[in-house]
């Protein structure tokens, strides 16, 4: 494995563990608003991840479509929307 291959790996592990050991640790002294601020801003960089690594991807891979290129990226949100929401349904029915 190469140096940077390991940097690759190694620097995105160190961020997301020490963010982590910070919520683990903090838990308790963190106030209601920064809990909100923080969760929205979690929130708003995986509608980003989702975005640009899934949904636009797609819609560069269908626009061979015509018109209607975005319905399969459409389709395929629309399905993982009702997953989550399904999901959610079953832990607050419990």
């Amino acid at each position: 494995m190469t140096s940077e291959v390991f940097m690759g790996i190694m620097i995105p592990f160190i961020g997301t563990s020490l963010g982590a050991a910070m919520v683990f640790f903090l838990k308790k002294q963190i106030s209601e608003n920064l809990q909100k601020i923080l969760t929205g801003f979690a929130a708003g960089v995986m509608v980003a991840a989702s975005f640009w690594s899934l949904l636009q991807p797609a819609l560069e891979s269908s626009e061979g479509m015509g018109k209607l290129s975005f319905i399969p990226a459409a389709a395929g949100f629309l399905i993982g929307i009702g997953f989550v929401l399904m999901m959610i349904l079953d832990v607050a029915l419990g």
